[in-house]
Protein backbone atom coordinates (compact mmCIF):
# COMPACT_ATOMS: atom_id res chain seq x y z
CA UNK A 1 0.00 0.00 0.00
CA UNK A 2 1.29 3.49 -0.79
CA UNK A 3 1.55 6.24 1.79
CA UNK A 4 -1.46 6.56 4.05
CA UNK A 5 -2.57 9.74 5.74
CA UNK A 6 -0.49 11.02 8.63
CA UNK A 7 -0.65 8.62 11.57
CA UNK A 8 -3.24 6.37 9.93
CA UNK A 9 -0.99 3.63 8.57
CA UNK A 10 -0.91 1.89 11.95
CA UNK A 11 -4.71 1.62 12.01
CA UNK A 12 -5.34 -0.15 8.70
CA UNK A 13 -4.17 -3.79 8.60
CA UNK A 14 -1.83 -4.47 5.69
CA UNK A 15 -1.42 -8.26 5.92
CA UNK A 16 -3.78 -11.19 5.56
CA UNK A 17 -5.00 -13.52 8.26
CA UNK A 18 -3.58 -16.42 6.26
CA UNK A 19 -0.10 -14.88 6.53
CA UNK A 20 -0.16 -15.58 10.26
CA UNK A 21 -1.16 -19.21 10.30
CA UNK A 22 -4.03 -20.18 12.58
CA UNK A 23 -6.64 -17.52 13.28
CA UNK A 24 -7.15 -19.11 16.66
CA UNK A 25 -3.96 -17.43 17.83
CA UNK A 26 -6.01 -14.26 18.19
CA UNK A 27 -3.25 -12.09 16.78
CA UNK A 28 -2.97 -10.16 13.52
CA UNK A 29 -0.06 -7.94 12.54
CA UNK A 30 0.59 -7.45 16.28
CA UNK A 31 -3.05 -6.59 17.00
CA UNK A 32 -5.69 -8.61 18.86
CA UNK A 33 -8.53 -10.05 16.78
CA UNK A 34 -12.05 -10.38 18.17
CA UNK A 35 -15.04 -12.07 16.57
CA UNK A 36 -18.28 -10.12 17.02
CA UNK A 37 -21.87 -10.56 15.89
CA UNK A 38 -22.41 -8.95 12.50
CA UNK A 39 -25.69 -7.54 13.87
CA UNK A 40 -23.71 -5.49 16.38
CA UNK A 41 -21.61 -3.71 13.71
CA UNK A 42 -22.95 -0.41 12.38
CA UNK A 43 -21.80 1.20 9.14
CA UNK A 44 -19.35 4.09 9.25
CA UNK A 45 -21.36 7.36 9.17
CA UNK A 46 -18.27 9.04 7.68
CA UNK A 47 -18.06 6.57 4.77
CA UNK A 48 -17.40 8.68 1.65
CA UNK A 49 -18.44 5.98 -0.82
CA UNK A 50 -22.10 6.37 -1.75
CA UNK A 51 -22.22 3.74 -4.51
CA UNK A 52 -21.26 0.10 -4.08
CA UNK A 53 -21.15 -1.94 -7.30
CA UNK A 54 -23.49 -4.92 -6.79
CA UNK A 55 -21.58 -7.22 -9.15
CA UNK A 56 -18.28 -6.49 -7.40
CA UNK A 57 -19.88 -7.06 -3.99
CA UNK A 58 -21.21 -10.43 -5.23
CA UNK A 59 -17.69 -11.32 -6.45
CA UNK A 60 -16.25 -10.43 -3.04
CA UNK A 61 -18.98 -12.44 -1.31
CA UNK A 62 -18.07 -15.51 -3.37
CA UNK A 63 -14.39 -15.04 -2.53
CA UNK A 64 -15.21 -14.78 1.18
CA UNK A 65 -17.41 -17.87 0.90
CA UNK A 66 -14.45 -19.81 -0.50
CA UNK A 67 -11.54 -18.34 1.48
CA UNK A 68 -13.11 -16.56 4.45
CA UNK A 69 -12.46 -12.93 5.45
CA UNK A 70 -8.70 -12.60 5.00
CA UNK A 71 -8.48 -9.13 6.51
CA UNK A 72 -10.31 -8.17 9.73
CA UNK A 73 -12.59 -5.15 9.85
CA UNK A 74 -11.45 -2.16 11.91
CA UNK A 75 -14.08 -0.94 14.37
CA UNK A 76 -14.50 1.29 17.40
CA UNK A 77 -16.49 0.33 20.51
CA UNK A 78 -19.72 2.32 20.88
CA UNK A 79 -21.41 1.14 24.08
CA UNK A 80 -22.52 -2.46 23.47
CA UNK A 81 -22.12 -2.08 19.71
CA UNK A 82 -19.29 -1.49 17.24
CA UNK A 83 -18.96 1.23 14.64
CA UNK A 84 -17.14 0.37 11.45
CA UNK A 85 -14.03 2.36 10.63
CA UNK A 86 -12.63 0.41 7.67
CA UNK A 87 -13.94 -2.60 5.75
CA UNK A 88 -17.36 -1.47 4.49
CA UNK A 89 -17.25 -3.72 1.41
CA UNK A 90 -16.24 -6.75 3.49
CA UNK A 91 -19.10 -6.08 5.91
CA UNK A 92 -21.65 -5.78 3.09
CA UNK A 93 -20.34 -8.96 1.44
CA UNK A 94 -20.56 -10.80 4.78
CA UNK A 95 -24.18 -9.62 5.11
CA UNK A 96 -24.93 -10.99 1.63
CA UNK A 97 -23.63 -14.38 2.77
CA UNK A 98 -25.60 -14.21 6.00
CA UNK A 99 -22.51 -14.66 8.20
CA UNK A 100 -23.19 -14.54 11.93
CA UNK A 101 -19.78 -13.18 12.98
CA UNK A 102 -16.94 -11.14 11.48
CA UNK A 103 -13.30 -10.74 12.60
CA UNK A 104 -12.51 -7.26 13.90
CA UNK A 105 -9.72 -5.19 15.37
CA UNK A 106 -11.04 -2.71 17.94
CA UNK A 107 -9.53 0.78 17.92
CA UNK A 108 -10.13 3.96 19.87
CA UNK A 109 -10.14 6.78 17.32
CA UNK A 110 -11.66 10.23 16.86
CA UNK A 111 -14.40 11.09 14.37
CA UNK A 112 -11.75 12.78 12.23
CA UNK A 113 -9.68 9.60 12.13
CA UNK A 114 -12.79 7.64 11.14
CA UNK A 115 -13.37 9.94 8.18
CA UNK A 116 -9.70 9.97 7.18
CA UNK A 117 -9.45 6.19 7.45
CA UNK A 118 -12.55 5.67 5.32
CA UNK A 119 -11.20 8.06 2.67
CA UNK A 120 -7.71 6.57 2.65
CA UNK A 121 -8.92 2.97 2.53
CA UNK A 122 -11.10 3.69 -0.49
CA UNK A 123 -8.52 5.79 -2.30
CA UNK A 124 -5.69 3.32 -1.74
CA UNK A 125 -7.58 0.07 -2.33
CA UNK A 126 -10.52 0.78 -4.63
CA UNK A 127 -10.74 4.34 -5.88
CA UNK A 128 -13.75 6.47 -5.08
CA UNK A 129 -15.33 8.19 -8.05
CA UNK A 130 -14.08 11.81 -8.39
CA UNK A 131 -17.22 13.34 -6.86
CA UNK A 132 -17.08 11.06 -3.81
CA UNK A 133 -13.45 12.05 -3.34
CA UNK A 134 -14.34 15.74 -3.67
CA UNK A 135 -17.10 15.44 -1.07
CA UNK A 136 -14.72 13.57 1.25
CA UNK A 137 -12.22 16.43 1.10
CA UNK A 138 -15.05 18.90 1.64
CA UNK A 139 -16.03 17.04 4.82
CA UNK A 140 -12.48 17.26 6.11
CA UNK A 141 -12.52 20.99 5.45
CA UNK A 142 -15.95 21.73 6.91
CA UNK A 143 -16.14 19.25 9.79
CA UNK A 144 -12.58 19.70 11.04
CA UNK A 145 -11.53 23.08 9.62
CA UNK A 146 -8.62 21.66 7.60
CA UNK A 147 -6.98 23.77 4.91
CA UNK A 148 -6.32 22.38 1.44
CA UNK A 149 -2.66 21.91 2.44
CA UNK A 150 -3.63 20.04 5.63
CA UNK A 151 -6.04 17.77 3.72
CA UNK A 152 -3.32 16.97 1.19
CA UNK A 153 -0.95 16.00 4.00
CA UNK A 154 -3.55 13.83 5.76
CA UNK A 155 -4.53 11.80 2.67
CA UNK A 156 -1.08 11.67 1.05
CA UNK A 157 -1.99 13.66 -2.08
CA UNK A 158 -0.60 16.80 -3.72
CA UNK A 159 -2.13 20.19 -2.83
CA UNK A 160 -3.06 20.86 -6.48
CA UNK A 161 -4.75 17.44 -6.69
CA UNK A 162 -6.92 18.17 -3.66
CA UNK A 163 -7.73 21.67 -4.99
CA UNK A 164 -8.79 20.24 -8.37
CA UNK A 165 -11.15 17.77 -6.70
CA UNK A 166 -12.72 20.51 -4.56
CA UNK A 167 -13.31 22.64 -7.68
CA UNK A 168 -15.58 19.89 -9.04
CA UNK A 169 -18.16 20.81 -6.41
CA UNK A 170 -18.66 24.19 -8.13
CA UNK A 171 -20.04 22.52 -11.27
CA UNK A 172 -23.79 22.37 -12.04
CA UNK A 173 -25.66 19.43 -10.50
CA UNK A 174 -26.25 17.86 -13.93
CA UNK A 175 -22.51 17.62 -14.57
CA UNK A 176 -21.69 16.40 -11.05
CA UNK A 177 -24.20 13.58 -11.47
CA UNK A 178 -22.49 12.60 -14.75
CA UNK A 179 -19.10 12.52 -13.02
CA UNK A 180 -20.49 10.27 -10.28
CA UNK A 181 -21.94 7.90 -12.90
CA UNK A 182 -18.68 7.81 -14.86
CA UNK A 183 -20.23 9.41 -17.95
CA UNK A 184 -17.38 11.92 -18.13
CA UNK A 185 -13.86 11.83 -16.68
CA UNK A 186 -12.05 14.06 -14.23
CA UNK A 187 -10.04 15.43 -17.17
CA UNK A 188 -13.24 16.39 -18.99
CA UNK A 189 -14.51 18.11 -15.85
CA UNK A 190 -11.32 20.17 -15.39
CA UNK A 191 -11.69 21.60 -18.90
CA UNK A 192 -15.41 22.28 -18.38
CA UNK A 193 -14.42 24.34 -15.33
CA UNK A 194 -12.48 26.70 -17.64
CA UNK A 195 -15.84 27.96 -18.97
CA UNK A 196 -16.96 30.95 -16.94
CA UNK A 197 -20.75 30.57 -16.75
CA UNK A 198 -23.00 27.65 -15.78
CA UNK A 199 -24.71 27.90 -19.18
CA UNK A 200 -21.39 27.57 -21.02
CA UNK A 201 -20.39 24.63 -18.83
CA UNK A 202 -23.66 22.79 -19.46
CA UNK A 203 -23.40 23.49 -23.20
CA UNK A 204 -19.86 22.02 -23.30
CA UNK A 205 -21.03 19.02 -21.26
CA UNK A 206 -23.88 18.31 -23.70
CA UNK A 207 -21.44 18.51 -26.61
CA UNK A 208 -19.26 15.87 -24.92
CA UNK A 209 -22.17 13.44 -24.61
CA UNK A 210 -23.64 14.20 -28.04
CA UNK A 211 -20.38 13.82 -29.95
CA UNK A 212 -18.64 11.30 -27.65
CA UNK A 213 -15.79 13.78 -27.31
CA UNK A 214 -12.36 12.80 -26.06
CA UNK A 215 -10.38 15.11 -23.78
CA UNK A 216 -8.33 16.23 -26.80
CA UNK A 217 -11.53 17.04 -28.74
CA UNK A 218 -12.81 19.07 -25.79
CA UNK A 219 -9.53 20.99 -25.48
CA UNK A 220 -9.70 21.97 -29.15
CA UNK A 221 -13.32 23.10 -28.77
CA UNK A 222 -12.47 25.13 -25.66
CA UNK A 223 -9.60 26.91 -27.42
CA UNK A 224 -11.86 27.83 -30.35
CA UNK A 225 -14.51 29.07 -27.92
CA UNK A 226 -11.99 31.22 -26.02
CA UNK A 227 -10.60 32.71 -29.25
CA UNK A 228 -14.09 33.57 -30.53
CA UNK A 229 -15.05 35.04 -27.17
CA UNK A 230 -12.01 37.32 -27.24
CA UNK A 231 -12.83 38.47 -30.79
CA UNK A 232 -16.52 39.11 -30.09
CA UNK A 233 -16.13 40.65 -26.66
CA UNK A 234 -16.47 44.47 -26.70
CA UNK A 235 -13.38 46.29 -25.47
CA UNK A 236 -13.59 47.24 -21.80
CA UNK A 237 -13.15 51.05 -21.72
CA UNK A 238 -11.32 50.96 -18.38
CA UNK A 239 -8.89 48.27 -19.53
CA UNK A 240 -8.49 50.06 -22.87
CA UNK A 241 -7.54 53.23 -21.05
CA UNK A 242 -4.92 51.39 -19.00
CA UNK A 243 -3.58 49.68 -22.11
CA UNK A 244 -3.11 53.07 -23.79
CA UNK A 245 -1.38 54.53 -20.72
CA UNK A 246 0.97 51.57 -20.34
CA UNK A 247 1.75 51.53 -24.07
CA UNK A 248 2.71 55.20 -23.91
CA UNK A 249 4.79 54.85 -20.71
CA UNK A 250 6.61 51.65 -21.71
CA UNK A 251 7.01 52.45 -25.36
CA UNK A 252 5.60 49.08 -26.49
CA UNK A 253 2.19 47.66 -27.31
CA UNK A 254 0.41 46.40 -24.17
CA UNK A 255 -2.62 44.10 -24.03
CA UNK A 256 -4.54 43.31 -20.82
CA UNK A 257 -6.43 40.01 -20.86
CA UNK A 258 -8.97 39.52 -18.06
CA UNK A 259 -11.38 36.65 -17.30
CA UNK A 260 -13.32 37.09 -14.08
CA UNK A 261 -10.89 38.19 -11.37
CA UNK A 262 -7.86 36.68 -13.11
CA UNK A 263 -5.83 37.64 -16.17
CA UNK A 264 -2.45 38.68 -17.52
CA UNK A 265 -0.65 41.61 -19.16
CA UNK A 266 1.02 41.03 -22.53
CA UNK A 267 3.85 43.32 -23.70
CA UNK A 268 5.09 42.98 -27.29
CA UNK A 269 8.74 43.45 -28.29
CA UNK A 270 10.63 42.54 -31.44
CA UNK A 271 14.30 42.78 -30.57
CA UNK A 272 16.69 42.51 -27.65
CA UNK A 273 17.12 46.29 -27.72
CA UNK A 274 13.35 46.80 -27.38
CA UNK A 275 13.22 44.33 -24.48
CA UNK A 276 16.08 46.14 -22.71
CA UNK A 277 14.31 49.47 -23.21
CA UNK A 278 11.08 48.05 -21.72
CA UNK A 279 12.89 46.59 -18.71
CA UNK A 280 14.74 49.87 -18.12
CA UNK A 281 11.45 51.79 -18.12
CA UNK A 282 9.80 49.26 -15.80
CA UNK A 283 12.72 49.59 -13.36
CA UNK A 284 12.13 53.33 -13.19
Amino acid sequence: MSALGKGLGALIPTKKLSDHGSVASGGFDGKKIDYVSIKDVSSNPWQPRTHFDKDKLDELAQSIKQHGILQPLVVSKEGNRYQLIAGERRLKAAEILGLAEVPVIIKEVSDRDKLELAIVENIQRRDLNPLETANSYKKLAEEFGLSTEAIAEQVGKGVSTVANFLRLLKLPVLIKEAIAKGEITMSHAKIILSYQTKEEQISAFKQILKNDMTVTDLQKMQKKFAAKENRDKPRDPVLASWEDKLTKNIGAKVKIQKRGERGFIKIDFYSHAELKNILDRLEK
